[in-house]
This record gives C-alpha cells, sequence and structure tokens, in this order.
C-alpha cells in the first residue's frame, strides 16, 4: 500500500462508488489571501463526506472470509457512513461505535445504510476501544478509519484527481483528524509531484498531530477540546506516522472561532454547507505565507446537522458585527423607546429584540435601561449606530448577546 501502483488501483476501485467532485474556483478566498483558491467538496459525495473512499478500498482487499464475519469499526460519522454504505455494497454486516457525542443527523444516517450502531464514550478514542473489545468478542473484522494504510491509500485517491485536474497545483491543505486523509495525499504527492507542498490542518484544541510531530513520535493528549467533532482525536495514527513525517510539510492549527466566521463565508460566498472539520482547510487560507500561488482546499465533509448549523451561523454573525446588543441608559417617560428606535431606523440598524428593564437603579425615573440586538452591514455600521447613541447621551455600552 502507499506505493504508486497501489494509488492506481485504489483510484480504479473507489471511481465505482464516488461521484465527481471536480474543483471549485473561488474568487472571493482568492482575493482575501492573494492566492488562487480551488475547493476540493468532497462534501458532495453521496455520503457527504470523502471516507467512502478508504472505506471501500480497505473492504475491497479483504478476503470473503474477512468480509462474512461482519465489518465493525469506530468513527464520529463519516468514516461510520462510509463503511455503512460499502458494507451494503459487497452484502455484509457492518456495526459501528460512535460517540455518544455524534451529531444526530450522523447517526441517523448511518442507520438508514443498514448499519448496527452502538453509542459509546465521549470521543471518538474511547468509542474505537469498545470497538475493538466489540470485534474480539464476536470476530468481526476492524476496518481502522484512518491508521492502516489500505485505508489511507484511498483517502489518497483524492489527490490523484486534484493533479489530474490541476496539474500545477503549489499547495493542498488537508484537514487531520488521525491523519489517514493527509498521509494519503501527501503520500501520493510526492510520489507523483515533490514540488507539490501538503499541509494538514488542525482544529487548535485537537491538535495531536501537530504535537506528535514535535515530538517525534505519536503522542496521545490529555485532553481534547474543539467543535470540529469529525477530528477530534487524542491519537494520531501510529502505522501511517511513519509516511506523514516524510511527506506532510507542516501542519497549521486553527481556532473554533475561525470556523464559525468560516462556515458563514462559505455559505455566503459559495452556498456550501461545510461541517466544522470540513472547514478547517478554509480557516487556514488566512494563515498562508505565500501569495500568488494555486492552492486546493479539500472540504472533507459537510455531514452538520441543523441545530449546530443554526448556533454557528448565529455565533458567525456575532463575530462579524452583523448582530449585536447594546444597553442604554433613558429616562422612564413616554416616548423614550420610539426615539431609540427612531434613531437606529434612521442608522439602517434593523431591531431584533428589546428587553426594558426598569429596575437598574432605586430611582426609575432617572432612568431604566434598555437593550437592544439589532442587525448591522458590520463593524463600521455598528460602529456609526454607537456613535449616535452616545452623541444622543444615551451611553450605551456593549453587552453580551443572547438570541
Amino acid at each position: 500500500m502507499l506505493d504508486k501502483k497501489s494509488f492506481e488501483e485504489a483510484s480504479k476501485c473507489v471511481s465505482k462508488v464516488t461521484l465527481e467532485t471536480k474543483l471549485v474556483y473561488s474568487e472571493y478566498f482568492s482575493r482575501q489571501c492573494g492566492n488562487e483558491v480551488f475547493f476540493k467538496p468532497e462534501n458532495m459525495q453521496y455520503t457527504g463526506a470523502y471516507k467512502v473512499r478508504g472505506a471501500y478500498y480497505k473492504i475491497s482487499t479483504l478476503s470473503e472470509e474477512e468480509r462474512q464475519k461482519g465489518l465493525i469499526t469506530a468513527s464520529a460519522g463519516n468514516h461510520a457512513q462510509g463503511v455503512a454504505y460499502a458494507a451494503g455494497l459487497f452484502g455484509v454486516k457492518a456495526v459501528i461505535v460512535m460517540p455518544t457525542t455524534t451529531p444526530l443527523i450522523k447517526v441517523n444516517r448511518t442507520k438508514s445504510y443498514g448499519a448496527e450502531v452502538v453509542l459509546y464514550g465521549d470521543v471518538y478514542d474511547e468509542a474505537c476501544e469498545k470497538a475493538y473489545e466489540l470485534a474480539k468478542e464476536n470476530g468481526y473484522t476492524f476496518i481502522h478509519p484512518f491508521d492502516d494504510p489500505a485505508v489511507a491509500t484511498g483517502q489518497g485517491t483524492i489527490g490523484m484527481e486534484i493533479l489530474k485536474e490541476l496539474p500545477l497545483v503549489d499547495e493542498i491543505l488537508v484537514p487531520i483528524g488521525g491523519g489517514g486523509l493527509a498521509c494519503g495525499v501527501a503520500t501520493l504527492a510526492k510520489i507523483f509531484n515533490p514540488r507539490i507542498k501538503v499541509i494538514g490542518v488542525e482544529p487548535a484544541g485537537a491538535n495531536c498531530m501537530q504535537i506528535s510531530l514535535q515530538n517525534g513520535k505519536v503522542t496521545t493528549m490529555p485532553e481534547i477540546n474543539t467543535i470540529a467533532d469529525g477530528t477530534a482525536v487524542k491519537t494520531p495514527g501510529e502505522h501511517i506516522f511513519p509516511f506523514i513525517q516524510k511527506n506532510l510539510d507542516g501542519v497549521i492549527t486553527v481556532t473554533d472561532d475561525e470556523l464559525i466566521v468560516s462556515f458563514l463565508d462559505m455559505v455566503e460566498n459559495h452556498k456550501m454547507i461545510v461541517e466544522n472539520s470540513g472547514l478547517l482547510t478554509v480557516a487556514a487560507l488566512s494563515h498562508l505565507d505565500v501569495r500568488e500561488k494555486n492552492i486546493v482546499a479539500i472540504l472533507s465533509g459537510g455531514n452538520m446537522d441543523v441545530i449546530t448549523m443554526s448556533s454557528v451561523v448565529q455565533q458567525g454573525l456575532i463575530f462579524r458585527d452583523r448582530i449585536f446588543t447594546v444597553s442604554v441608559l433613558l429616562p422612564d417617560k413616554p416616548g423614550q423607546l420610539a426615539a431609540v428606535a427612531g434613531l437606529i431606523a434612521g442608522l439602517q440598524g434593523n431591531v431584533i429584540k428589546l428587553d426594558h428593564n426598569q429596575f437598574v437603579t432605586t430611582n426609575r425615573n432617572a432612568e431604566v435601561e434598555l437593550r437592544i440586538t439589532l442587525e448591522a452591514f458590520g463593524t463600521a455600521h455598528k460602529n456609526e449606530i454607537m456613535d449616535a447613541l452616545d452623541d444622543n447621551g444615551y451611553k450605551p455600552r456593549i453587552v453580551r448577546t443572547n438570541l
């Protein structure tokens, strides 16, 4: 595995089960970072993520006896769906152990492909331990989500497609959880064109690969904390680590706040739903220290539940000063609320919530508090509204926004 011949074989194999995800040029992000930016939209795959590649190719390499024993894996969702879907195509049983924190959409879709789902543990690593336990008890064949050269070879077929469509690519940005995708893409790139740089991107709160590379050995993080559930891994893959050490050109980390803003950018500028782990490469674009290069950012998946989506959109609007809450003080007299509302309306601010507190002071005739949550065009517009309120004596101050 992980050689030229196996990558070529895997590409032919996975083409039977993958949708064509042609590169999408981004004028918006190209302007933002001074490069030519293309997205590889694996969020548009049938299962909503790239993971079906590695799962299907790995299962294709098993003997019939190994497949008939039944398959088991652990996954935060995308590999789960890949194995469940691939197992169905091969006509074999699949058991998937998923963390209890897995978004509902991923659990339900995994079940819809005919797999048996077991919810266990708070993070992937705990679910994986349970999967190994069940595999031993029942004789199942374990399909590792990332620490398997065959799985990594299947994931690397993404790189093959990128090179065919954009031979002059300079850098490829790859999300990292356990490292299977990064291993496959980086190894393939170095085989076919060593000048291409492959950069891994991790959540700042789950950067196990970055720490492992710094330590020169696989290192387990004591705890992880990130909204990117698909890459919330404490320990990177041991079997694939040497390939990553050799072929990966660096690791960038991004914060959860950056992922939230990136979600908003993708929805508004590309009309795409990309899950938090898939947004790692989008957020990393602003961290690049190169200009005028051809950059491909892999969008690894788009399986996000509606509740999470709603929360991320709201937070993104708050971070971008498109929604904010201001507290003003005014006399408790008729007409004061209308005066403030008229002032804001005159500046094209859109009031979406009011909270009137008459008991902010002991003398409510002197002043009462009005908290106004409103919509603005951005930071400059927000500052314009704040200045106008201040000029009119309302003593405005920004307070925490709770929608």
